[in-house]
């Protein structure tokens, strides 16, 4: 199993509200939409191919709802690489909570999560889903971390990474900006950072 996380994310680090302005709106979240108007051509070209080099998609549960609600009721998921990989392959939701998932192709793991994620084939790939993706890295069970950082600062909303929570040394393997300003960064985790001594 290979484990990839794709997030699209602001420089301010928001990962909220990213699809439309109803998509997310917890916490009063006002801005949503901010990807949209930047994400044509490469941009929505890269993530078509990542889509379509996945085996297994992982997400969390608020995402897979947002994910069900879309892409999981196209008329015809063929029109899109996205919507064509995601209404074809295995996808799994870490959840307790979800009982009776309605996507086809849907397994629920609970459990011992990271044995369930551990046993699973091929390149599983998250997108969105940052509680999960943080647990994930906590847990050792990234291979590689994929960031589109969109040139807007959002000013509210979740981040990918809060105030506190584990440290990450992280190299960079790939890196390539768009012409809308996207800059695309693909890192794979390298263990602790190191520290300046006193």
């Amino acid at each position: 199993m290979r484990l990839t996380t794709v997030t699209n994310v602001s420089v301010d680090g928001v990962i909220q509200g990213l699809g439309g302005p109803n998509e997310d709106r917890r916490g009063g979240f006002e801005r949503g939409g901010w990807a949209l108007p930047l994400f044509e051509g490469e941009a929505e070209e890269y993530l078509g191919e990542v889509y379509q080099r996945a085996d297994a998609f992982l997400f969390g549960r608020r995402t897979y709802e947002i994910f069900a609600g879309s892409w999981g009721v196209m008329d015809d998921p063929s029109t899109s690489p996205i919507g064509s990989a995601l209404n074809s392959r295995p996808k799994y939701v870490a959840s307790t909570t979800l009982t009776d998932p309605q996507w086809a192709g849907t397994t629920v793991l609970s459990g011992d999560l990271a044995t369930a994620i551990r046993d699973l084939s091929g390149e599983v790939q998250v997108h969105g889903s940052g509680n999960l993706v943080r647990w994930l890295l906590a847990n050792n069970l990234v291979d590689e971390l994929t960031l589109l950082t969109y040139p807007v600062v959002v000013g509210q909303g979740t981040r990918l990474f809060p105030t506190t929570g584990p440290d990450t040394a992280l190299t960079l393997v790939n890196t390539h900006p768009t012409p809308q300003g996207i800059t695309i960064h693909t890192y794979h985790p390298a263990g602790r950072p190191h520290y300046a001594p006193a």
